[in-house]
């Protein structure tokens, strides 16, 4: 299978999108698969159990260095997400990323540039982007 740039997937999507043409029907569609996603994460933890998390304060301090910070930070998650789960998630993720076209289409923007964007924001700001 060939694989895809942005603009290619933002042009399949528009091509698809019939039903869903109206934007409040994108946005309520865009936060049902964004609920989706957080719930098949927390299916992952609950009933799987191939992830778990385990959460608690994490000990930062202002005296510490940026690579300090990376080695005592944690992501409170122990596990790896099985096969199954992980398909499972990544198939909520591409729903979400196809609302996510959708909403690029009909307000007239160019994911590819979005993306592209931001990178270059995560690269001049750095650490700085984080707020």
């Amino acid at each position: 299978m060939n694989s895809l740039d942005l603009k290619q997937f933002q042009e399949q999507v528009s091509e698809l999108l019939l039903r869903h043409r109206s934007l409040l029907d994108v946005l309520s569609k865009y936060q049902q698969s964004n609920a989706a996603v957080h719930r098949s994460v927390v299916k992952a933890v609950t009933e799987c159990g191939c992830i778990e998390v385990n959460a608690g304060k994490q000990s930062y301090t202002s005296d510490m260095t940026l690579q300090d910070a990376k080695r005592a930070l944690e992501t409170h998650m122990d596990g790896h997400l099985c096969d199954n789960c992980l398909e499972i998630v990544g198939a909520e993720l591409g729903k979400n990323m196809f609302y996510t076209a959708s909403l690029c289409n009909l307000l007239d923007i160019d994911m590819q540039k979005i993306v592209n964007d931001e990178s270059k924001k995560c690269s001049t700001l750095g650490f700085f982007n984080l707020s």
